[in-house]
């Protein structure tokens, strides 16, 4: 198991990108291929639980695979945009503990819900 952190994943990320002169792309590029990403991510989703199969000519990639395309876009977005991605999960784990915490049923400790 790695001890990958994602502070650690945006520094190697990072280190990847400088190596070329091209560098990162615009935000407005890598927007789209977050678009694009999240089209394949979705396209898998539909083989595996929906109601379109593979056709035999179609590679196999893996749910797993496309979740991580989208979240290496999602990471050099984030650095070309100097966001730290640890900062803006605080940030958005506050909210949803906050202004979201009576938002859903919660589970009680016998496993039933509150409303039971």
């Amino acid at each position: 198991m790695d001890d990958r952190t994602i502070h650690s994943a945006q520094k190697e990320v990072d280190e990847y990108i400088s190596q070329f002169k091209e560098g990162y792309f615009s935000p407005l590029a890598m927007m789209a291929r977050l678009t694009e990403e999240m089209g394949e991510l979705a396209r898998e989703i539909n083989h595996y639980y929906g109601e379109k199969p593979k056709k035999n000519t179609e590679e196999e990639k893996t749910i797993e695979q496309e979740i991580g395309d989208l979240f290496f876009v999602l990471i050099c977005l984030s650095n070309s945009l100097n966001v730290d991605l640890d900062e803006a999960f605080e940030i958005v784990m506050k909210k949803f503990k906050t202004r979201d915490k009576d938002r859903w049923t919660k589970i009680t400790e016998k496993g039933e819900n509150d409303d039971d």
